[in-house]
């Protein structure tokens, strides 16, 4: 980032797109993954979220385990919860294998809640 850049204060506009990002990851926190009981935010799932200026948000996350069988019931938790939220019209959710999930993405409450230091 440049130097100016870092000194131009945020847009109203700024501050919308990270309030609907805060709500679609705040929807997200709903989604629970059913073999841990954490929710996919905390576990560190969710590597990306982008909303266009259609409604089409696009989810890129990835699972515990590639051979995961949950990938149709957590698809279909993200798209109740994201309903939830106005400024989404469509979801998309792209499964990645890289980078390789880890405990070292977990938030500290799922760390805590699953009795990991």
């Amino acid at each position: 980032m440049s130097e100016i850049e870092k000194d131009v204060a945020p847009t109203e506009e700024d501050a919308e797109v990270d309030a609907v990002r805060d709500n679609i990851l705040t929807a997200l926190e709903s989604v629970i993954d059913p073999e841990l009981g954490i929710d996919i935010v905390n576990l560190g799932l969710i590597y990306g979220v982008d909303l266009n200026e259609e409604g089409l948000c696009h989810i890129k996350m990835t699972l515990t385990t590639m051979g995961c069988p949950l990938s149709d019931l957590l698809n279909e938790q993200i798209n109740q919860a994201l309903s939830e939220v106005p400024e989404v019209k469509d979801v998309e959710v792209e499964l990645v294998w890289y980078p390789a999930w880890s405990v070292d993405k977990m938030s500290r409450y799922a760390r805590i809640a699953l009795g990991i230091r």
